[in-house]
């Protein structure tokens, strides 16, 4: 069984983001989020969503203000 061999280990920075990339979506599974609490550290889980939740918005800021370049406004 391949599950056996990750239990213990701490998530990777990887790992970390994929689980916050996953929960920001609504597909996290039930599986990883047991995981993630018991394995994961709250604060990794923090910083990793705050870094994300910011480059989102960014990226929407930068797509939208280059469209409205673009139509002129």
């Amino acid at each position: 069984m391949e599950s056996g061999k990750d239990e213990g280990r701490a998530p990777s920075l990887l790992g970390v983001l994929g689980s916050v990339l996953a929960s920001m979506f609504g597909v996290q599974s039930n599986r990883r989020r047991e995981e993630d609490f018991t394995h994961g550290k709250p604060s990794q889980y923090v910083i990793i969503g705050l870094l994300v939740t910011v480059v989102f918005v960014l990226t929407l800021w930068g797509v939208v203000s280059l469209v409205m370049k673009l139509a002129g406004v």
